[in-house]
């Protein structure tokens, strides 16, 4: 069962005969709907150094193992390259058949490569698959010299971004995460980039899906180990340093329901490739969604002085849901909570209130709640019919 709680705590006065009156009021509302609910949250261990998983569908960290630990990010840093190269083609400002020139310092530099020809021009759809698909570092610098003059100065765009799509501790000191001091991520950092690669650029998506690419007539595979198993996985990026191990950003989608992962410190490729697997599979079978309100949907109403209709409808912005463990049967606790009445007018789309989603083993979400419709103040005379009705019934 669901128990959905309102505590409406009303700090508006009514002035009238210059008389100051002010009341507190509580209203308990109760609505039971069927559902899974956790008592906490399904454990699992992890051999990562660190790890999160994050069911985005249900807004819910699943895992979180030193979530906010520094790392050497590796070739996973390569999401952010490719997510400024998305943003100018979403802005029009690049087109994916610009060609960019290919320098020396591109051309020799090392690592995994896509194997660009010095003095040649590559297409830029191309440089984005050499860099998803084959990793290609000397991709990264064509794309960072041509897109800012030079990698120094595209790293530091690539820092500035990073901040304001919500990279909190991401500091970027080249563009193929080459190791270098200073040059570091979280996997918080790495998980939110991958949220907002998907949200942000759906047209473009569908490149880090793809499983080898040709250059050069050298094919290479997508080191990517999840798409290659029925998992439902569609991304991201692998990394590998001698200081940070083994590390994977990954994501999957079944059902409409959306995964992201990312873990760094493993041991070896293989362990990667299983460890990664393994907390795929734990979140999609320990944990499942539970809708609760959608978009525009009437969640609950408010009061209202003054105004043409004693009450106020309050829905949400967005769809909201919860991700709560499967073998637990406990109850979820929805409350709404605001100050009221609302004195009139009342604009549509105006926060009014907060919905708050609760349950043992789950961290609160707290939602805005929004008027859903408008409602005007009552003329003079309508007022002082209202205010005097106020003071003899209390309603």
């Amino acid at each position: 069962m669901l128990n959905k709680s309102i505590f409406v705590k009303s700090t508006t006065g009514i002035f009238i005969f210059h008389a100051i009156i002010r009341f507190w009021r509580l209203v308990p509302v109760w609505l039971c709907l069927t559902l899974l609910a956790p008592a906490a949250h399904a454990q699992i261990e992890t051999v990562a150094r660190a790890a999160i998983v994050i069911d985005v569908t249900g807004d819910t960290v699943l895992l979180e193992k030193n979530p906010d630990m520094a790392i050497p990010p590796s070739s996973m840093s390569k999401l952010m390259t490719v997510y400024m190269v998305f943003d100018r083609l979403k802005q029009g400002r690049l087109s994916l058949d610009d060609m960019l020139p290919v320098s020396e310092r591109a051309w020799r530099m090392g690592g995994s490569k896509m194997f660009v020809d010095i003095n040649s021009s590559v297409r830029v759809e191309d440089l984005l698959r050499g860099v998803i698909v084959q990793s290609g570092n000397d991709a990264c610098i064509v794309l960072a010299e041509g897109l800012a003059g030079s990698e120094e100065a595209f790293s530091e765009e690539m820092t500035r971004k990073g901040k304001e799509i919500g990279l909190k501790a991401s500091v970027f000191r080249n563009a193929s995460g080459w190791p270098q001091a200073e040059h570091l991520m979280t996997v918080r950092d790495l998980a939110v980039l991958a949220q907002r690669t998907i949200q942000d650029f759906p047209d473009y998506y569908h490149y880090y899906a793809e499983r080898n690419f040709v250059f050069n007539k050298i094919t290479q595979g997508n080191r990517n180990p999840l798409l290659y198993k029925n998992l439902g996985a569609d991304g991201l990026k692998t990394g590998h340093t001698e200081a940070a191990g083994y590390s994977l950003t990954g994501a999957a989608i079944r059902d409409g329901r959306r995964i992201i992962l990312a873990v760094s410190g493993l041991g070896s490729m293989r362990e990667r490739a299983a460890e990664s697997e393994r907390l795929l599979e734990w979140a999609y079978r320990e944990f499942a969604v539970t809708r609760l309100f959608k978009a525009g949907e009437p969640v609950e109403s408010m009061p209202v002085w003054y105004g043409v209709a004693k009450t106020v409808p309050l829905t949400v912005t967005a769809d909201v849901a919860a991700t709560l463990p499967k073998a637990t049967r406990k109850d979820l606790k929805v409350t709404v909570a605001y100050d009221g009445p609302v004195a009139a007018p009342v604009k549509e789309g105006t926060r009014l209130a907060t919905l708050t989603v609760s349950a043992p083993g789950i961290a609160d979400r707290a939602v805005p709640l929004v008027a859903a419709g408008d409602v005007p103040r009552l003329g003079f005379f309508g007022r002082i019919a209202a205010t005097l009705t106020q003071l003899m019934f209390g309603r």
